[in-house]
């Protein structure tokens, strides 16, 4: 019997591609493929021969004891013998465990549960958090003059005082213990407000609340060691440092050099003797509580895990012999404490390690499963505070600075950077909020909170600049008035610590993520080093249908501009949820193939898994701003910034793709990414920067007293004195606000010819006395004037006055604690 043969097989093709992108789209079973392949196969003519293996392939494809023996226990045996996937060693096994995926594995999937994303907490302050910001933080924030600290080089004492009267170093220690048990929101907001405030402030609050003794004790401390030292520490007898960092081990910190011994001391009691040196160490030179990291070494396996137990933590006391404190680093100026310290034949007994022995040896799983969390609350809240604080100064200045007879916040050139402030700020808090969700819950999302420092702290440095670009002259010149300089210095510091920005985007958002956030790659990994066939199997070819499917769903939705993509809801929004669908299908087809061409050299190819970590971040940054706009109400003033926001984000994914594209080299099929695909990427592109009318809708809300402005800039600290610099700003912004329509009075005076031209201020006199403006106008008018005349004044020195130092005596450091801390 002879095939049938279609009349036009040329157009029976695109129909089986339509049919193919359908089943992928819908995730269709193996034997829908199978007979897909079979109906192609008998269209286009094909003989007995071709269809045959069709069916035989079909077949054991959908048996799985079939398959295993005839397809994966082959490919397990070719990639253990290609070396294919790369090796992990025991330090990356514990950072790849540690902590717990979440949003983020949605957005890698290809396919996002937007139902499941847009229902995640966007949580607020309970009544006693609240009181404790309206409370103690709002006092220390009035008590601290952010000028007087960088003069004096330090917080003053009633400050160091009132910081441990009030249990700020125990904000994270529950209450039992007697701290304030707060959570990570009010940790988070806490940062925020005194960062807002003075930056060492902020810095000296968070170091103890983040990674250190009380994190690493209220996770893995034994019972005595918590009821001993967790009480100290929370109000104060105690303070804490955490020395990890060294100077051949600073993001590597798997290559730590200091090491202790367990020995059996005259008495016949075990022992360890420390030695280190580190640096970095934020607090050192104040601390009484050190905790350490080091390698630990036990030549008689008294512990019982071997002469080489690995990685540990103890808690060192300072006034040990042998523990040398004192010195200080200077970064960028920023007085707060940053520290080396070392310690030679420091002994310690051994219920010194955290978890006592037996927590001997996973000091880098307790370091890692820390970090997955600390790193998404501490730095994310003090860059959001120089955000929003950039976003108010900026626009506050914008609005009184005059040139040329009107406000610079009206310039095109000046709207600009105003715009991007404000919809950073708008972003930053979105994502700080949304992540802090995950947090509250337990969650310990490492590859999220990796994504929240590197880019929290990149944007904040961008807004700072921004706003240094708008105020001018005014941001340059150091001194009381100047509210930007101190927050432009200190952004390095955020950016350097908790390991290098470069390489949390190169080898960690997208080199960690690829592996924990993908469905099926660790698993085959680990299938792999064990030589499992039957968790190989499930893994490799679920990975294959993963493949296929998210293939399917790119080509789909690209082809339709992602029309097709489910949204969870209508309105605004509604266009970026199908947009970010798009995207993650994209992404993750994009991440198997280079998973797939690159194999175990992806790792070294940081350029490229950059560009990989940037469309990841902002996938998550994205889907973080319409958490928020729906979890504010959908509300009309906010469309503006949510269309600024989303446009960025898009426009920053596209940009992603297009480097992606331009440097996939790959042997023999490199040139299909770099052109053809290349091309309809930017043809078909997934968005551009937001519009100059987008823009001017955001920068005028923060030129504009009210609410919207106020919920924009959260986070930050309003003083209560009337000689604050940021109030005396603020009035004069309200003043020369409410001023404005005064203004525009007397200039309809002038176009009318009933007051001479030229500036209105000059004719204000002949106004009110012509009765075009009144009294009580004209009175506001002069008071805005001089509010506005002040606050554009810069601060200047007398000669003596400029060379002046106030550096501290390095006596005075041991007032902060009991004893002396020179080492």
């Amino acid at each position: 019997m002879p095939p049938f043969i279609l009349p036009h097989p040329g157009a029976f093709i695109p129909i089986l591609i339509l049919f193919f992108l359908a089943l992928g789209y819908l995730e269709a079973p193996v034997w829908g493929f199978a007979a897909l392949a079979f109906v192609a196969a008998v269209g286009l003519g094909f003989s007995w021969w071709v269809l045959v293996p069709i069916v035989v392939i079909g077949a054991i494809l959908s048996h799985k004891p079939t398959r295993r023996a005839l397809f994966s226990s082959p490919m397990l045996r070719l990639l253990i013998k290609m070396k294919f996937l790369p090796v992990i060693s025991q330090t990356e096994r514990e950072a790849l465990e540690a902590g717990t995926v979440w949003a983020d594995a949605e957005l890698f999937s290809g396919k996002p549960d937007w139902d499941k994303l847009i229902s995640e907490p966007y949580p607020g302050l309970n009544e006693k958090e609240q009181a404790f910001i309206d409370g103690p933080a709002q006092t220390v924030c009035n008590m601290t003059d952010d000028w007087e600290v960088f003069q004096n080089r330090d917080l003053s004492e009633d400050v160091w005082d009132y910081l441990k009267k009030e249990k700020f170093f125990g904000m994270i220690i529950p209450e039992p213990y007697g701290g304030l048990g707060l959570s990570a929101s009010a940790n988070s907001a806490v940062v925020a407000k005194l960062a807002s405030c003075s930056g060492p402030l902020g810095i000296t609050v968070m170091v103890p609340n983040s990674l250190g003794p009380a994190e690493l004790l209220l996770h893995y401390g034994t019972d005595d060691q918590k009821n001993h030292y967790l009480p100290r520490l929370a109000d104060g007898r105690e303070v804490p440092c955490f020395a990890l960092t060294e100077p051949g081990a600073g993001s590597d910190a798997g290559s730590i050099t200091a090491s202790g011994e367990v020995f059996q001391d005259e008495d016949g009691v075990w022992k360890m003797r420390l030695h280190w040196n580190k640096r970095y160490i934020t607090l050192a030179a104040v601390s009484t509580l050190l905790g350490l990291a080091f390698k630990l070494r036990d030549p008689h396996n008294h512990l019982g895990k071997g002469e080489n137990v690995g990685i540990t933590c103890a808690l060192v006391p300072t006034d040990l012999p042998g523990v040398v404190l004192g010195e200080r680093h200077d970064p960028m100026g920023v007085p707060f404490y940053n520290c080396p310290t070392h310690g030679e034949g420091v002994v310690v007994p051994l219920d010194a390690i955290i978890g006592g022995k037996a927590g001997a040896g996973k000091g880098w799983l307790m370091l890692m499963e820390c970090l997955a969390a600390g790193r998404g609350i501490s730095l994310p809240a003090s860059s959001t505070a120089s955000s929003q604080m950039a976003s108010r100064v900026a626009g506050s200045y914008a609005a009184i600075r005059k040139q040329f007879g009107m406000p610079i916040g009206k310039f095109e050139g000046i709207v600009e950077p105003l715009s991007r402030i404000a919809g950073r700020a708008y972003i930053l808090e979105a994502a700080r909020r949304y992540t802090l969700g995950a947090l509250d819950q337990g969650f310990k999302p490492a590859v999220v909170t990796a994504m929240a420092k590197y880019n929290f702290t990149e944007l904040a440095r961008d807004s700072i600049t921004d706003a240094m670009d708008v105020v001018g002259g005014a941001g340059i010149s150091r001194g009381p008035r100047n509210l930007l300089a101190h927050a432009y210095i200190a952004q390095p510091i955020g950016i350097t610590v908790e390991g290098a920005n470069i390489l949390t985007r190169t080898l960690v958002v997208f080199g960690q993520g690829a592996i924990r956030c993908h469905p099926y790659a660790y698993r085959e990994m680990a299938a792999v080093e064990a030589g499992d066939v039957h968790e190989f199997d499930e893994a490799f070819c679920g990975h294959i249908g993963h493949v296929l499917r998210n293939t399917c769903r790119s080509i789909t939705l690209s082809c339709t501009r992602g029309i097709f993509a489910s949204y969870p809801v209508h309105g605004p929004a509604g266009r970026y949820y199908r947009k970010l669908s798009w995207a993650s299908a994209s992404f993750a087809t994009m991440s198997d193939l280079a998973l797939g061409l690159f194999g175990g050299n992806l790792k070294r190819k940081g350029a490229l898994t950059g560009r990989f970590a940037d469309v990841f971040s902002w996938l998550y940054l994205g889907n973080a701003v319409l958490r928020r706009f729906e979890a504010e109400g959908r509300r009309n003033e906010d469309v503006a910034f949510l269309n600024w926001s989303m446009d960025f984000t898009m426009a920053r994914i596209q940009e992603g793709f297009d480097g992606i594209f331009k440097n996939f080299d790959v042997p023999l099929v490199g040139w299909f990414f770099r052109g053809p695909l290349a091309t309809w990427s930017r043809f078909n592109s997934l968005g551009s920067d937001p519009s100059d009318r987008q823009s001017h809708r955001i920068a005028r809300a923060i030129q504009t007293p009210g609410e919207l402005r106020d919920r924009i800039t959260p986070t930050i600290f309003h003083a209560d004195s009337e000689n604050h610099p940021m109030r005396q700003l603020e009035r004069a912004f309200d003043l020369c606000s409410r001023a404005d329509p005064v203004v525009t009075k007397i200039k309809k005076a002038m176009r009318k010819g009933d007051l001479p031209k030229g500036k209105p201020l000059a004719a204000a006199d002949q106004a009110r006395d012509a009765q075009i403006i009144n009294a009580s106008e004209y009175d506001l008018l002069q008071q805005a004037e001089a509010a506005r005349e002040d606050r554009i004044q810069v601060d200047s020195f007398s000669l003596e006055e400029y060379m002046q130092t106030s550096m501290k005596p390095e006596a005075e450091l041991d007032r902060r604690v009991p004893g002396t801390l020179l080492g």
